[in-house]
């Protein structure tokens, strides 16, 4: 009879800890899994230019496409209005032309990356500077519009 109680607790605990799970096929776990690729992608590219990692040259000409095709997925799924889990200040939704302003500027400069790399030989020196401003972009965006 013990085995009841102690079975319905776990069930409990565990319908409790899966409320908190975000739908990944909701608009917010869409551009979260976006957000997590990217990045994941400007880990490996920072620590090849930072010496955490060894510096590949075709390794990041190609983590340069994979963030610049990235930088310009996740602005399709925000809706109209906030989600309740959404991580992101109000601010989105009521400053939209400031946002997507911001939204196109990570784009630019992802896109300047990557003709960075087109540049032959690429080196962290040669690469550096550009990715540079592109945390820069992420940075400022995050300042503004995330909630932390």
């Amino acid at each position: 009879m013990k085995l009841l109680p102690l079975s319905l607790s776990l069930v409990a605990i565990f319908a409790l800890v899966g409320c908190d799970r975000i739908d990944p096929d909701s608009p917010l776990g869409k551009r979260k899994a976006i957000y997590q690729q990217m990045l994941d992608t400007k880990e490996d590219l920072g620590g090849m230019l930072r010496g955490r990692l060894e510096f590949n040259s075709q390794g990041f000409v190609d983590g340069a496409a994979r963030l610049d095709a990235l930088s310009r997925q996740p602005w399709q799924h925000y809706p109209d209005v906030k989600e309740a889990q959404s991580d992101a200040r109000e601010e989105v939704w009521q400053r939209q032309e400031r946002f997507n302003q911001m939204a196109r500027e990570l784009e630019s400069r992802t896109a300047a990356l990557v003709a960075a790399t087109a540049e032959a030989p690429v080196t962290a020196e040669s690469v550096a500077p550009a990715f540079q401003r592109v945390e820069d972009a992420c940075e400022a965006c995050h300042k503004e519009f995330r909630a932390y």
